[in-house]
């Protein structure tokens, strides 16, 4: 059973999708994904990318959670079109649509209490029966409720039958309306349920795609007999494959169940590297990997994605945003690396990190590491050695670093090729292998044993600082 092959533009000519989170926390990386496929799938067929904050549940919904959904969706440049549809102030509306049910014959009022419904469920489960509801005041009159009696409102659901759904990821699936159970519309209270309010919400957005995680499928079959009860528009629906971890387990914290923030202020990614991970997760084009968002545009459709799970892979990712690391412009990189240096530089060291970005960037893998690699340019004199540094300058290396500084001193110039050329020398003269020189010389000006290219860390450092650093370390550790 394959899936159905993409469409163009609907019957009004304009493609219409959107993404609804819910803001009781962070922008999940699997909602940013789906958040993603939408807009990439208006933007290729030239249509609008809605927003609806389904904000009903009043107790987690809060300000700072709407916010970092927010902010997570501008970090990855998904911008919307229109303002933001907030789902609670459109309550009026979604009961008007569940009077309009009532008045038609396509819901009823219920007026089973709790404890009954509580008893029929457990009566169910020990006779191994699906749970549902068994449609009790389906046909009742309401007369014979007790005067006052508290009610819900329910969808009169079809029971002949079947429901045929040609999903553009998941393919062809048919359901028995009779699995379907005739669901609360509005509660007692007389708020509507989440079934009616996205119901009510996608129909008067105009949206015309419906593009969800398949963890949304079965709602699918609930929510077409609203649908076609009020006569509205069915959209197309396209039910993305849930994203695993790399163990092919569910996604969880230690996956990379995260919100995106997460990515951008604790791992350092760039947004364009997450963008690109995101859509290659589930979603292909060839041998295609690296994936400009231009390119997306032009290549995204439905027919792309995958049915199967996808799985996170934390590996790829990194190898991904090195890659993107690599290409992303100097000043811009340095700004966003400013919070990871783990103190506030000022407009000189900022200068000197921007000029050092460059060969600090070819070994670093996020943001996070390329703060790291500059530490050696920030630090007082003298250094304090790590173990393996201080290693290096046993034996024969404090000498070695004396002729270095002799060496050094004596330049009038100091570009890179003038500073290899003179090392060389030294190593020459000396009777040693390279190694031998630039291994302590690393050691005396980084105070670590891996670091950018010595000719590159001298270029840096300058001349003054330099030949300080060597100094310090050639007489040896104060007793």
């Amino acid at each position: 059973m394959g899936a159905t092959p993409d469409t163009a533009t609907p019957a009004n000519g304009t493609v219409v999708t959107r993404f609804a989170p819910s803001p009781t926390g962070f922008l999940h990386i699997g909602g940013a994904r789906t958040a993603l496929f939408n807009w990439l799938f208006a933007r290729h067929h030239g249509g609008k990318f809605l927003l609806r904050i389904e904000d009903t549940d009043r107790k987690r919904s809060t300000e700072p959670a709407i916010e970092a959904i927010l902010d997570g969706m501008r970090w990855l440049g998904l911008d919307w079109d229109d303002d933001a549809v907030f789902q609670f102030a459109r309550q009026e509306r979604h009961v008007e649509v569940a009077q309009a049910l009532l008045a038609s014959g396509n819901a009823y009022k219920c007026y089973a209490a709790p404890e009954e419904l509580a008893a029929l469920r457990e009566e169910q489960r020990a006779a191994g029966k699906p749970i549902r509801y068994d449609g009790r005041w389906r046909d009742r009159d309401p007369a014979e409720a007790p005067e006052g009696a508290p009610f819900v409102v329910r969808l009169k659901a079809p029971r002949e039958g079947a429901t045929t759904i040609d999903d553009r990821v998941q393919g062809s699936v048919t359901v028995n309306n009779a699995e379907i159970d005739d669901f609360v519309l509005l509660r007692a209270d007389g708020t509507p349920t989440y079934m009616l309010a996205v119901v009510v919400d996608d129909n008067d957005m105009g949206v015309t795609h419906v593009i969800r995680g398949d963890d949304h499928f079965n709602n699918a079959f609930r929510q077409l007999p609203i649908i076609r009860a009020m006569g509205w528009s069915e959209p197309v629906y396209a039910h993305v494959p849930l994203i695993h971890g790399a163990d092919g387990a569910k996604l969880s914290k230690r996956h990379g169940a995260l919100g995106v923030d997460a990515y951008r202020d604790e791992m350092g990614y760039l947004p364009e590297a997450v963008s690109n991970y995101l859509l290659r997760l589930g979603w292909g084009h060839g041998d295609e990997e690296i994936i400009s968002r231009d390119r997306a545009v032009e290549l995204f459709d439905l027919s792309g994605v995958g049915k199967s799970p996808s799985r996170f892979d934390f590996k790829k990712l990194e190898n991904l945003n090195g890659h993107y690391m690599r290409e992303a412009d100097d000043a811009r990189l340095a700004e966003l690396a400013r919070s990871f240096l783990g103190f506030q530089p000022d407009e000189m060291q900022m200068a000197l990190f921007e000029k050092a970005v460059p060969v600090l960037k070819v070994r670093a893998s996020n943001l996070i590491e390329l703060a790291g690699g500059a530490t050696f340019l920030f630090r007082s004199r003298p250094l304090e050695l790590d173990e393996r540094a201080a290693a290096l300058l046993e034996g024969d290396a404090r000498a070695i670093l004396t002729h270095v500084h002799a060496a050094l001193e004596a330049l009038g110039g100091w570009d890179a090729e003038t500073l290899e050329s003179t090392v060389r020398d030294v190593a020459e003269t000396q009777g040693v292998k390279l190694g031998a020189v630039a291994q302590p010389l690393r050691a005396a000006l980084t105070g670590r044993k891996t670091s950018p290219g010595i000719f590159d860390v001298l270029t840096l450092l300058g001349r003054e600082e330099s030949l300080a650093r060597i100094a310090d370390q050639m007489a040896g550790p104060a007793a």
